[in-house]
């Protein structure tokens, strides 16, 4: 990809940015609903996709941001793709093994990001899915001392997703929560209950109910991103300044 650099100027809503290229003030697509306001902030180098779509308000969209030296992916709906991607290729031990691979299911009135099973033939040669498992992900850019953190704003939408699992875990399904996390300096997650004690709560009680969850982070380059086949660890505890304390 033939990436633009850019100077991030200023964040007029969440999904416009105003950078600056070669000494003009432009305006960029923030492909990403969260604040980032650790990230995007009046300096910040920027990558930028140029469009050459005509019936686009911005010409472009903003990808990365460079971050205490760091590359760090701001396109939240990659996520899903980097996930999808490695558990077809069997990057992600945890959830190997499926024949069947489809994203965005529709579940009630929710969509779940990814769907695996397993395709099978009855006696009469027909075919039928078993072993369901729902995959919902989440991409994680925060990060305190080390600390992957998710959300950085409060999400009543990443909540209710969550109680779709719950909802499909007892159902007899297997169903995951995935947190990608999509900056280099994230070693470790935990749910952000300082912004968002809902959705930490409810992180809670999902994982209470048998709802699986896993870590992993990507690797950010300009000529493409990997994920990283190595899981990472996680607490849903509650942390502060002073040390950690579990609920």
């Amino acid at each position: 990809m033939d990436y633009v650099k850019g100077i991030f100027k200023n964040r007029p809503n969440r999904f416009i940015a105003e950078v600056e290229v070669d000494g003009s003030l432009e305006k960029a697509h923030v492909p990403n609903t969260g604040r980032c306001k650790e990230l995007l902030v009046d300096g910040a180098a920027v990558w930028l996709m140029p469009s050459d779509n005509p019936n686009r308000k911005t010409k472009f969209s903003l990808h990365f941001v460079e971050n205490r030296g760091e590359l760090v992916s701001l396109y939240s709906q990659q996520a899903n793709s980097i996930v999808y991607d490695a558990i077809k290729d069997g990057k992600i031990k945890e959830l190997s093994g499926y024949s069947h691979h489809q994203r965005e299911k529709t579940v009630d009135n929710s969509r779940i990001d990814i769907y695996l099973a397993n395709e099978e033939d009855d006696c009469c040669g027909m075919s039928f899915l078993t072993e369901p498992c729902y995959v919902e992900v989440k991409g994680v850019t925060l990060i305190v001392d080390g600390e992957a953190r998710f959300p950085d704003a409060p999400t009543e939408r990443g909540a209710k997703h969550l109680k779709e699992l719950i909802k499909l875990k007892k159902q007899g399904n297997r169903c995951v929560v995935f947190f990608l996390i999509q900056h280099p300096l994230g070693s470790f997650f935990r749910p952000n209950w300082e912004n968002d004690p809902v959705f930490s709560q409810t992180l809670n009680e999902a994982y209470d109910e048998g709802v699986e969850i896993l870590v992993y982070k990507c690797d950010n380059r300009l000529d493409g991103i990997d994920l990283v086949p190595e899981s990472l660890d996680f607490d849903l505890g509650k942390s502060f300044a002073n040390g950690i304390v579990n609920d």
